[in-house]
C-alpha cells in the first residue's frame, strides 16, 4: 500500500502547486488591462455573435473562478471578476466558456458525452462512497458490494478524463478567437494562454486524482477477496 499513498501525496502536492499558481497567475493577469477596453461580457457576447451564435444568454454569477457554461439553459455564466472586468484574465476566461457554447452549438462529441454522464454522475455521486465504505467494512463476508461501488466511483473518473479533451478543445478556441478578433495581441497574447494552461492543469490533478483513488479502492477489494 505505501507506493499508492506516495502517489496520493504527489498528487495532493502538484494539485496544491497548480492551485497556488493558477491564483497567482488570474491576480496578476487582472491587473493587466486590455487595449481595447472590452470586459468579459463583451468578449463573450462577441465571440458569439462572431460565430453565428443568438440564443446564448451571459450573465454575472457570484464568487471567484466560478465561471461555467451552462448547455440547458444556454447560459455562459461569468463570475463577477470576470464579467465586468476589461483585463486579459476575464478576456481569456470569458472566451474559454464561450467555446463550450461553442462546442455545444456544432455537436462536439466528446461535450455531448460529458453531457450524457452529468445525470449519471449526480444520482450516483450521493451513495457512491456510502457504497464503497459499506463494501470496504463487508468486503471478506459481501464482497460484491463494494465492487459495485467501484463501478459507481468508475463513472466519476471517467467523467473527470472526458473531461480533458473537452477542456482542451475549448482553451484552444478561445485562443484561436482572441487572437484572429484582436481581442489579444502580442503584447498580451501569451499571458492569455498562460492563464488558460494553468486553468487546464486543474482538470488533469483532478484526473489523476480520481485514477488514483480508483485503482486504491480496486486494490482494497482485491486484497480482501484473497484473504
Amino acid at each position: 500500500m505505501a507506493p499508492i499513498w506516495i502517489l496520493f501525496g504527489i498528487i495532493a502536492l502538484a494539485g496544491w502547486i497548480v492551485q497556488a499558481q493558477l491564483q497567482s497567475r488570474f491576480k496578476k493577469y487582472s491587473r493587466v488591462p486590455l487595449r481595447n477596453g472590452m470586459t468579459g461580457r463583451d468578449v463573450a457576447e462577441k465571440m458569439l455573435h462572431d460565430n453565428g451564435i443568438y440564443d446564448v444568454q451571459v450573465t454575472s454569477v457570484r464568487g471567484q473562478l466560478t465561471d461555467h457554461y451552462n448547455p440547458l439553459n444556454k447560459t455562459i455564466n461569468l463570475s463577477e471578476p470576470v464579467y465586468g472586468s476589461n483585463s486579459v484574465a476575464a478576456a481569456a476566461v470569458a472566451a474559454h466558456e464561450t467555446g463550450h457554447a461553442l462546442q455545444h452549438a456544432k455537436g462536439y462529441a466528446p461535450l455531448k458525452m460529458r453531457s450524457a454522464l452529468v445525470p449519471v454522475i449526480s444520482s450516483t455521486s450521493k451513495w457512491v462512497m456510502w457504497v464503497i465504505l459499506l463494501g470496504i467494512i463487508m468486503v471478506q463476508t459481501f464482497p460484491a458490494l463494494l465492487w459495485i461501488g467501484i463501478a459507481m466511483f468508475a463513472l466519476t473518473t471517467l467523467f473527470s478524463f472526458v473531461t480533458l479533451p473537452v477542456e482542451k478543445n475549448a482553451t484552444n478556441r478561445a485562443l484561436s478567437w482572441l487572437s484572429s478578433a484582436g481581442i489579444t495581441d502580442v503584447s498580451n497574447h501569451n499571458q492569455a494562454t498562460d492563464a488558460l494552461r494553468w486553468a487546464g492543469y486543474t482538470y488533469v490533478v483532478a484526473a489523476l486524482s480520481s485514477l488514483a483513488t480508483l485503482f486504491y479502492y480496486i486494490m482494497i477489494a482485491m486484497s480482501g477477496s484473497r484473504r
